[in-house]
């Protein structure tokens, strides 16, 4: 069985920072491209940060240069540094796994993680 279990989120303030971990089980972790998503209130998903099974990795403009992606294959985690954090970061962080991050290409998906950006 499939699970995606995130963990990480909470209240930063403006210019703070979170590390998000989606710990994965159910599947050959290694294997697959693994990425993150969010969603704000009232907004659609939006992809954020994605990492082949081979490290490669690519961001959205809005948050290259403050966010960095990585993962640990021999503990089936993926992570998501958030450094600068803004309150336009606030936003529920879905973690999913497939062959890549673009429609159709997530296969699982995780039940997400708060975060919050506010003084």
């Amino acid at each position: 069985q499939v699970q995606l279990v995130e963990s990480g989120g909470g209240l930063a303030q403006p210019g703070g920072s979170l590390r998000l971990s989606c710990a994965a089980s159910g599947f050959t972790f290694s294997s697959y491209a693994m990425s993150w998503a969010r969603q704000a209130p009232g907004k659609g998903l939006e992809w954020v940060s994605g990492i082949y099974d081979d490290g490669i990795t690519d961001y959205a403009d809005s948050v290259k240069g403050r966010f960095t992606i990585s993962r640990d294959n021999a503990k089936n985690t993926v992570y998501l540094q958030m450094n600068s954090l803004k309150p336009e970061d606030t936003a529920l962080y879905y973690c999913g796994a497939g062959t890549g991050w673009g429609q159709n290409e997530v296969d699982f998906w995780g039940q997400g993680t708060q975060v919050t950006v506010s003084s």
